[in-house]
């Protein structure tokens, strides 16, 4: 045997105990808890959603599924966190739409989304709703559009924060019905909730769990709801797609993402955990609550919707002029 034949077998001999020691490892995942990094603070909507299911994927794994809060940086800390970690299948991110916009709307991230993360599968949709104040004079979405041409930028609306998916969303209308409002941006959708319930602005593009409040106490109207399907718990509701707006499908949501390079066969167990919790009654009972509509979906069906939301968030950042300022 020449001496380069020796060299290769040698490596292959080398290489080979390593290459069984991590086949095994993923045989025997998860032999340890699981960490899931939620980039955004307790008690909010990925927080609950997180814990949510995760307490069910715990029992579906045989493993606990450990929640850590790590906000900041629009996302970007809870994704940095995860990208240091170890690519073994024991820490994964909670990201939601950061994934799509940042991009877009930040420099020097010193990482590509696309390429640095893995999208394993998608927790639950929160479905947005166009809302106005009670004694505004409209009464559907055709009416609407009708005052906001009669009066362009005599309209206000709010949403919760700058360039979120409720600020996306309600540019994206605007764009499409030919229209303008004037944006006010709040920090969360309990704010937007409080100033429409006021009268302070006309309208809201908000969560159908924020704005459940107002709307119960007789201080404001949903008009439409911004999701391609109509929302289980407001089943009387117009979907925009319905209302003039074909394949109009703009919500907020949170999903799990993996570093690149974590293995596959554990990223498709993991999905598989999530969407048997996502269909289990009991998650969603209690996710039914805080107005979500659970996913579950498979990487490649989370990768293809993933791609679809990008390109239309990206061309209404464009479009708009969306900043985080």
């Amino acid at each position: 045997m020449t001496i380069p034949r020796r060299r290769a077998a040698l490596g292959l001999a080398l290489a080979l105990p390593a290459l069984g020691v991590r086949a095994q490892g993923q045989a025997d995942w998860p032999s340890r808890p699981i960490r899931l990094i939620v980039a955004f603070a307790a008690g909010g909507a990925a927080d609950t959603a997180a814990r949510t299911c995760g307490q069910r994927m715990g029992e579906i794994l045989g493993q606990s599924v450990v929640i850590e809060n790590r906000t900041g940086g629009n996302a970007v800390i809870a994704a940095n966190a995860t990208l240091q970690s170890p690519r073994d299948g024991y820490t994964f991110l909670v990201d939601a739409a950061n994934q799509l916009t940042n991009p877009a709307l930040m420099k020097d991230l010193g990482f590509d989304y696309r390429t640095a993360f893995v999208p394993v599968s998608q927790f639950c949709l929160f479905p947005q709703v166009i809302a106005v104040k009670r004694d505004f004079p409209a009464r559907t979405i055709g009416e609407f559009i009708a005052l906001a041409k009669a009066r362009p930028g005599g309209i206000s609306y709010g949403t919760p924060p700058a360039a979120g998916m409720a600020h996306l969303a309600g540019e994206a209308f605007q764009k499409q019905a030919g229209i303008r409002l004037v944006h006010t941006p709040y920090r969360g959708g309990a704010d937007a909730a409080r100033d429409i319930a006021a009268g302070v602005v006309d309208a809201v593009v908000i969560t159908t769990n924020s704005i459940r409040p107002p709307v119960q106490a007789g201080q404001a109207r949903i008009l439409a709801v911004t999701s391609l399907e109509r929302v289980p718990t407001l089943p009387e509701i117009l979907t925009l797609a319905e209302s003039g707006f074909p394949g109009f499908d703009m919500n907020d949501w949170n999903g799990v993402f993996a570093a690149a390079g974590t293995p596959a066969p554990i990223i498709e167990r993991l999905a598989a955990a999530i969407g048997q919790a996502a269909r289990d009654p009991g998650v969603r009972q209690r996710m039914d609550a805080s107005g979500a509509v659970m996913q579950g979906n498979t990487p490649a069906e989370f990768r293809r919707w993933l791609e679809a939301q990008r390109s239309l968030c990206e061309q209404v950042i464009r479009e708009a002029g969306i900043t985080l300022g």
